[in-house]
Protein backbone atom coordinates (compact mmCIF):
# COMPACT_ATOMS: atom_id res chain seq x y z
CA UNK A 1 0.00 0.00 0.00
CA UNK A 2 1.24 3.46 -0.89
CA UNK A 3 0.24 5.98 1.79
CA UNK A 4 -1.75 9.01 0.73
CA UNK A 5 -2.38 12.40 2.35
CA UNK A 6 -5.72 10.96 3.53
CA UNK A 7 -3.89 8.06 5.22
CA UNK A 8 -1.47 10.55 6.79
CA UNK A 9 -4.22 12.44 8.59
CA UNK A 10 -6.41 9.43 9.37
CA UNK A 11 -4.58 8.64 12.62
CA UNK A 12 -2.21 10.70 14.81
CA UNK A 13 0.20 7.73 14.83
CA UNK A 14 0.36 7.81 11.01
CA UNK A 15 0.91 11.59 11.03
CA UNK A 16 3.90 11.18 13.35
CA UNK A 17 5.30 7.97 11.81
CA UNK A 18 5.18 9.52 8.33
CA UNK A 19 7.15 12.51 9.59
CA UNK A 20 4.30 15.03 9.38
CA UNK A 21 4.07 14.28 5.66
CA UNK A 22 7.78 14.19 4.77
CA UNK A 23 7.54 10.41 4.37
CA UNK A 24 5.10 10.89 1.48
CA UNK A 25 7.94 12.10 -0.76
CA UNK A 26 7.83 9.99 -3.95
CA UNK A 27 11.61 9.49 -3.98
CA UNK A 28 14.03 9.11 -1.03
CA UNK A 29 11.48 9.52 1.79
CA UNK A 30 14.16 8.68 4.39
CA UNK A 31 16.25 11.60 3.17
CA UNK A 32 13.22 13.88 3.23
CA UNK A 33 12.39 12.68 6.75
CA UNK A 34 15.94 13.38 7.88
CA UNK A 35 15.75 16.82 6.27
CA UNK A 36 12.46 17.49 8.08
CA UNK A 37 14.16 16.48 11.34
CA UNK A 38 17.04 18.85 10.64
CA UNK A 39 14.67 21.72 9.87
CA UNK A 40 12.56 21.05 12.98
CA UNK A 41 15.53 20.59 15.30
CA UNK A 42 16.08 24.27 16.25
CA UNK A 43 12.41 24.70 17.11
CA UNK A 44 12.29 21.54 19.21
CA UNK A 45 15.63 21.87 20.98
CA UNK A 46 16.05 25.62 21.55
CA UNK A 47 13.57 26.07 24.40
CA UNK A 48 14.77 22.98 26.30
CA UNK A 49 17.67 22.36 28.65
CA UNK A 50 19.92 19.39 27.87
CA UNK A 51 18.23 17.11 30.45
CA UNK A 52 14.80 18.09 29.13
CA UNK A 53 15.87 17.47 25.53
CA UNK A 54 17.31 14.08 26.52
CA UNK A 55 13.96 13.22 28.12
CA UNK A 56 12.16 14.38 24.98
CA UNK A 57 14.36 12.12 22.83
CA UNK A 58 13.58 9.12 25.04
CA UNK A 59 9.85 9.93 24.91
CA UNK A 60 9.97 10.37 21.12
CA UNK A 61 11.82 7.06 20.75
CA UNK A 62 9.28 5.22 22.91
CA UNK A 63 6.30 6.86 21.22
CA UNK A 64 7.94 6.08 17.89
CA UNK A 65 7.91 2.37 18.70
CA UNK A 66 4.13 2.53 19.05
CA UNK A 67 3.46 4.90 16.14
CA UNK A 68 5.72 3.02 13.72
CA UNK A 69 4.27 -0.34 14.78
CA UNK A 70 0.69 0.87 14.24
CA UNK A 71 1.49 2.53 10.92
CA UNK A 72 3.53 -0.41 9.65
CA UNK A 73 0.63 -2.75 10.46
CA UNK A 74 -1.81 -0.48 8.63
CA UNK A 75 0.49 -0.32 5.59
CA UNK A 76 1.14 -4.06 5.64
CA UNK A 77 4.93 -3.58 5.86
CA UNK A 78 6.62 -3.24 9.25
CA UNK A 79 9.34 -0.84 8.04
CA UNK A 80 7.58 0.80 5.10
CA UNK A 81 9.78 3.38 3.34
CA UNK A 82 7.36 6.16 4.14
CA UNK A 83 7.84 5.65 7.90
CA UNK A 84 10.44 8.28 8.73
CA UNK A 85 9.88 9.10 12.42
CA UNK A 86 12.92 6.90 13.14
CA UNK A 87 15.08 9.17 10.95
CA UNK A 88 13.71 12.29 12.63
CA UNK A 89 14.42 11.13 16.17
CA UNK A 90 17.86 9.80 15.21
CA UNK A 91 18.95 13.00 13.46
CA UNK A 92 17.77 15.01 16.48
CA UNK A 93 20.13 12.94 18.62
CA UNK A 94 23.02 13.46 16.21
CA UNK A 95 22.39 17.19 15.84
CA UNK A 96 22.06 17.64 19.60
CA UNK A 97 25.59 16.28 20.08
CA UNK A 98 27.08 18.08 17.06
CA UNK A 99 28.46 21.65 17.01
CA UNK A 100 25.72 24.08 16.01
CA UNK A 101 27.32 25.32 12.81
CA UNK A 102 25.94 24.78 9.33
CA UNK A 103 29.06 22.86 8.26
CA UNK A 104 28.92 20.41 11.19
CA UNK A 105 25.17 19.98 10.86
CA UNK A 106 25.55 19.26 7.14
CA UNK A 107 28.27 16.73 8.00
CA UNK A 108 25.89 15.20 10.57
CA UNK A 109 23.14 14.95 7.95
CA UNK A 110 25.38 13.32 5.32
CA UNK A 111 27.04 10.97 7.80
CA UNK A 112 23.73 9.83 9.26
CA UNK A 113 22.17 9.24 5.82
CA UNK A 114 25.25 7.24 4.81
CA UNK A 115 25.02 4.88 7.78
CA UNK A 116 21.23 4.65 7.57
CA UNK A 117 21.41 3.61 3.91
CA UNK A 118 24.53 1.38 3.98
CA UNK A 119 23.65 -0.29 7.31
CA UNK A 120 27.10 -1.62 8.27
CA UNK A 121 27.31 -4.40 10.86
CA UNK A 122 25.61 -4.77 13.24
CA UNK A 123 22.93 -2.40 11.89
CA UNK A 124 21.89 -4.70 9.02
CA UNK A 125 21.84 -7.71 11.37
CA UNK A 126 19.60 -5.82 13.83
CA UNK A 127 17.41 -4.52 11.00
CA UNK A 128 16.84 -8.05 9.67
CA UNK A 129 16.14 -9.66 13.05
CA UNK A 130 14.35 -7.06 15.15
CA UNK A 131 10.69 -6.77 14.28
CA UNK A 132 7.95 -4.22 14.74
CA UNK A 133 8.20 -0.65 15.86
CA UNK A 134 11.20 -1.36 18.08
CA UNK A 135 13.17 -2.68 15.10
CA UNK A 136 12.17 0.34 13.00
CA UNK A 137 13.47 2.72 15.68
CA UNK A 138 16.53 0.72 16.74
CA UNK A 139 18.40 0.50 13.44
CA UNK A 140 18.32 4.29 13.08
CA UNK A 141 19.53 4.71 16.65
CA UNK A 142 22.52 2.53 15.73
CA UNK A 143 23.12 4.58 12.57
CA UNK A 144 23.09 7.68 14.79
CA UNK A 145 25.72 6.03 17.00
CA UNK A 146 27.99 5.38 14.02
CA UNK A 147 27.47 8.96 12.86
CA UNK A 148 28.38 10.35 16.26
CA UNK A 149 31.52 8.22 16.36
CA UNK A 150 32.67 9.46 12.94
CA UNK A 151 31.82 13.07 13.80
CA UNK A 152 33.73 12.81 17.11
CA UNK A 153 36.78 11.53 15.23
CA UNK A 154 36.47 14.35 12.69
CA UNK A 155 36.16 16.93 15.48
CA UNK A 156 39.28 15.52 17.10
CA UNK A 157 41.22 15.67 13.82
CA UNK A 158 39.96 19.05 12.64
CA UNK A 159 39.78 20.65 16.06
Amino acid sequence: MKPTPRFLVSDPAHFVALGFGSGLAPKAPGTFGTLAGWLLFPFVSAPLSDPMFAALLVACFLFGILACERTGRALGVADHGSIVWDEIVAIWLVLWLTPATLAWQAAAFVTFRFFDIVKPPPIRWVDERTRGGFGVMLDDLLAAGYSLLVLAILMRIIG
